[in-house]
């Protein structure tokens, strides 16, 4: 039986995707997820799939591609091959200018103007949350803000496609290097460290936890399922992975969810230019929908 199966993980190791194969898989992850797969990206695509060609062991990606579009392979197979084509780069008080202006600027124009935070909760939604830290980042910087302005109710919302950066989001526990940009107030505030101090291991506060809700999400689908609409969406370092007409057609989906005087920032490498989105400038890569 270990012959079988070393025999088998060499022949996974040694299948090669073809251009056909790449093909049919880019075609079903942009239909299924909008992620645009240009022809450069194939070694990168092969490379993240092969762990499912060893676990299904399957022999080639021609076989790999025939199970993902039948129908067993659309109901137990899609999801778990597009955890492995997503991106997910995070990090703790990533792009620090954004909370900064959050801080300084968006908080308080949005709760002068209809009492967001005060009369309501404020609803905050982090739109690709990876795992986990932009979402506590900002349960950190609000509840920091909410020291100062008493009685502040918000709630965050954090949605990813990906189950498997989910379920560590939610888990909400990190190496200490991860946690290192966190300011040393709210690391001793806000992060709890192993009892087995032999591992450099911290979780994140109950109490923080709780104002996170955590959900998947594909922005591709038909409805996003939001119960209340948002005063503040962080979606940074997402749209690059689309191409242009599904850039547009997903900010303005965003907008529809985005109340009047809302904001929206995105990632530093990100730009609205060209795009038929009711938003305006506010700010390096923060933008507001008009009243």
């Amino acid at each position: 039986m270990d012959d079988i199966n070393s025999i088998s993980s060499a022949q996974t190791l040694s299948a090669v995707m073809s251009t056909r194969d790449f093909s049919r898989l880019s075609e079903v992850i942009y239909k299924e997820c909008g992620i645009k797969m240009s022809p450069v990206k194939k070694v990168m695509l092969e490379a993240r799939l092969r762990r499912r060609l060893r676990d299904l062991c399957m022999k080639s990606f021609a076989e790999y591609c025939d199970y993902v579009l039948s129908p067993r392979g659309i109901e137990d197979e899609l999801f778990l091959m597009i955890n492995e084509v997503t991106t997910n780069k995070t990090d703790f008080f990533r792009e620090p200018r954004h909370f900064e202006y959050l801080v300084s600027t968006a908080l308080p124009q949005v709760m002068r103007m209809d009492g967001a935070g005060t009369r309501r909760n404020l609803n905050v939604w982090s739109a690709g949350c990876s795992t986990g830290e932009e979402p506590y980042t900002l349960a950190m910087v609000l509840s920091a803000f909410a020291e100062q302005c008493r009685g502040l109710k918000f709630m965050i919302l954090a949605t990813d496609i990906s189950t498997k950066v989910l379920s560590k989001a939610t888990r909400a526990v990190y190496e200490m290097k991860a946690v290192e940009p966190v300011p040393p107030a709210m690391k001793k505030k806000y992060l709890l460290r192993s009892k087995d101090r032999t591992r450099d291991l911290v979780r994140i506060a109950p109490e923080l936890r709780a104002l996170v809700r955590f959900r998947r999400l594909n922005f591709m689908e038909g409805d996003f399922g939001m119960r209340e609409p948002m005063d503040i969406i962080f979606c940074r370092n997402v749209i690059i992975y689309f191409d242009r007409p599904t850039q547009e057609r997903l900010l303005n989906r965003f907008c529809e969810h985005l109340l009047p005087g809302g904001y929206l920032f995105m990632g530093h490498s990100e730009t609205l230019n060209g795009l038929d989105v009711p938003l305006a400038p506010v700010g390096s890569t923060v933008y507001r929908k008009p009243l």
